[in-house]
């Protein structure tokens, strides 16, 4: 109840000050649940991610510092949020999503980058996706990278690939895991080029160095 209603304000602040967003090739979406993966290019794309694949409900990963504000913990808990400690990830980092996707109706949002100033991915998804049985499903953002940029209306998309399935009798070495790495990667330039074929991502951090 609690996620439907937050999420319901953000989709009305999110119309209000930049409008509606184009949605492309959502019909990829598969039943059930899967991981919802992309390049981290701002810091509200995850807002933009789980109103696009609405009404699909969505748990995230966030970091353990958050959960130390007891307002901030109430909200992120209630908003399907489990901590994670990216300096140094423990076994729950993986089983709390693995166990979430195989028994609640949530699907997963994970960034495979890790942060939203790192382009390089890495392979927690993969584990992830052969322990639950879920296929990976890419996804980028493209529009404003800042929360100014949005006021300027600029238009922003979403655009959703085809799903990539991590065969489960295989084993998860690391010619295999590259190899799912890189189906992701090009599917993420894919989705790029058809939203602009000029597009080239600009860190907003690097704007000014």
């Amino acid at each position: 109840m609690f996620y439907s209603f937050i999420r319901a304000v953000a989709q009305i602040i999110i119309y209000i000050i930049n409008g509606k967003p184009k949605i492309l090739n959502k019909e990829n979406l598969p039943e059930g649940n899967y991981i919802l993966v992309g390049p981290h290019r701002t810091w509200f794309d995850p807002i933009y991610f789980a109103l696009s694949a609405s009404p699909k409900k969505f748990s995230f990963m966030a970091k353990k510092e958050l959960f130390k504000n007891p307002i901030l913990k109430y909200i992120l808990v209630h908003a399907n949020a489990f901590p994670v400690d990216r300096e140094n990830p423990g076994p729950s980092a993986v089983k709390t999503p693995v166990k979430w996707l195989k028994q609640r109706d949530l699907s997963l949002i994970m960034y495979p980058s890790g942060t939203r100033h790192s382009q390089s991915l890495k392979g927690g998804v993969t584990l992830i996706a052969k322990l639950s049985g879920v296929p990976i499903v890419p996804a980028v953002y493209q529009g404003p990278l800042t929360f100014k940029g949005l006021f300027s209306r600029k238009k922003t998309f979403m655009a959703f690939g085809e799903p990539i399935i991590v065969d489960r009798k295989r084993k998860l070495d690391d010619v295999y895991q590259q190899e799912i790495i890189k189906a992701m990667e090009l599917e993420f330039e894919k989705l790029d080029k058809q939203i602009n074929p000029k597009f080239v991502y600009v860190d907003p951090s690097q704007k000014n160095k």
